[in-house]
């Protein structure tokens, strides 16, 4: 099955066009779900009790690591979708798809079996003490517990069902799970509501990411014989070359969000020996900062299928191109975004918590955190380039030099030279070494690209 209007879209749509059709909606859905996330952190911080702040905060380590499964067979199965409509390998396209679907819901369902069995263990590791353990392991018995496996598939049938070009689609059937997320939330949390607290924050994204894997099974039962996306067991057939394209790219980018994770949890537990206080005033600040950080993320994601399906054609100028234009409009915005947010940090902060200690430990670590949003950018895009083209070894390293060799490290010297505030600045440091390796990187690969496609062309 060919589907014209796709196709149309990757091979001859004006470039700014078609990195606008396949980002926007990408970007519009990762800002909701920001403001999602931004929801739990504001209706819990009403309570004005920096505990169940603090909760939220601490179990955030455990909902990212559901960005490892997500991204081994989320960004592993649509990279091999997109480069296979590329080289128009359809039979290729439908079992990438169903190895993603099921893989992702195996792995949703024995992480909450993990997490659940190993509960106190991993409390105590994510920073908790005798204040903070029940509101957190309340929080994540909904998150987790129960929630861990369409927490998990609803992001990963999102990247299936972009690789087709169906952008506005993925995006839907995210911010559907995040307003209804948005709606709950004070309804579970507050004392006029539920009264429940960070674990009204926990049953209100449960909920929600039902109701998010609910519109895709819909989608594709609407769209049945239109669409590339295949959850058909019989797809399920053993292919080692298939298997192995999507571990290619998904277990680098799987092993790059642990060392998020890891990242993560070492600044929390740095931040949770100077008490409930700075924990409350990291987490408030770290959502803050993810909101121009997902819309950075937004671009790289929403252009990959234009690059894997360019990339698999040998088209290298539209794929250059294409780069180039999402390159411009990202830097202009985050340049923009991190000199508002250092001016006005006070203000910020002050938004989600009433609480002048607080206020002041957020003022000094949102300038912190902000500073390194512009490199970031570059970061971002050389991984999503890397992993649309199934360079997976480049997008392990890249996380390797994040996290273990500069980021980490950063932590530590710089909590040791400036307690507390130097934790925001280890970004700040990674990132400046990174955006110049990647620009490095990326204009080796295109060079690279351009002399292989020249010497085919003259043989």
């Amino acid at each position: 099955m060919e589907d014209t209007q796709k196709t149309e879209l990757f091979e001859s749509l004006p470039v700014p066009k078609a990195v606008m059709k396949l980002a926007v909606p990408t970007i519009i859905s990762s800002l909701v779900m920001v403001i999602y996330n931004l929801a739990d952190t504001y209706f819990v911080g009403m309570l004005n009790d920096p505990v169940q702040n603090a909760a939220v905060t601490l179990a955030a380590p455990v909902l990212l690591a559901f960005n490892a499964v997500n991204n081994l067979f989320g960004v592993g199965s649509s990279s091999m979708m997109s480069r296979a409509l590329g080289r128009k390998d359809y039979d290729t396209v439908y079992r990438s798809s169903a190895y993603g679907f099921y893989f992702a819901l195996a792995s949703g369902l024995l992480f909450s079996l993990l997490c659940t069995l190993f509960r106190s263990p991993l409390l105590a590791m994510l920073g908790t003490d005798a204040d903070t353990v029940a509101a957190t392991g309340d929080y994540m018995l909904w998150t987790v517990s129960c929630g861990a496996a369409p927490a998990i598939l609803n992001v990963v049938m999102a990247y299936m069902v972009r690789a087709e070009g169906a952008s506005l689609h993925a995006s839907l059937g995210t911010m559907s799970g995040c307003l209804l997320n948005i709606v709950l939330d004070p309804i579970f949390i507050l004392p006029w509501g539920l009264d429940m607290g960070a674990a009204g924050a926990g049953l209100a994204t449960f909920l929600s990411n039902c109701a998010a894997c609910l519109y895709f099974f819909v989608l594709l039962f609407l769209k049945r014989g239109r669409t590339y996306v295949c959850i058909r067991p019989r797809m399920l057939r053993f292919k080692r070359d298939i298997l192995l394209g999507i571990c290619g790219v998904g277990i680098p980018a799987s092993i790059q969000n642990l060392l998020n994770v890891t990242g993560m949890t070492v600044l929390n537990n740095f931040a949770s020996s100077f008490g409930a206080d700075a924990v409350a005033a990291m987490g408030i600040v770290q959502k803050i900062n993810m909101v121009p950080m997902q819309i950075a993320f937004g671009f790289s994601q929403g252009i990959m299928p234009l690059i894997s399906y360019n990339y698999a054609s040998g088209n290298v100028k539209r794929m250059k191109r294409a780069l180039l234009f999402t390159v411009r409009i990202s830097l202009g915005f985050l340049l923009t975004v991190s000199l508002g947010y250092y001016l006005f940090a006070g203000s910020l902060t002050s938004l989600f918590m009433k609480n002048q200690v607080i206020i002041d430990h957020g003022t000094r670590l949102l300038r912190g955190l902000c500073l390194g949003l512009p490199f970031l950018c570059m970061d971002f895009m050389a991984v999503g380039v890397f992993q649309a083209c199934g360079l997976g070894k480049k997008a392990l390293l890249f996380a390797i030099l994040r996290k273990i060799v500069l980021e980490i490290p950063a932590l530590y010297l710089l909590n040791y030279l400036f307690p507390l505030y130097g934790l925001a600045y280890a970004q700040f440091a990674a990132e400046l070494i990174l955006a110049a390796a990647a620009v490095i990187v990326l204009i080796r690969l295109f060079r690279g690209l351009e002399k292989k496609y020249e010497i085919s062309r003259d043989a």
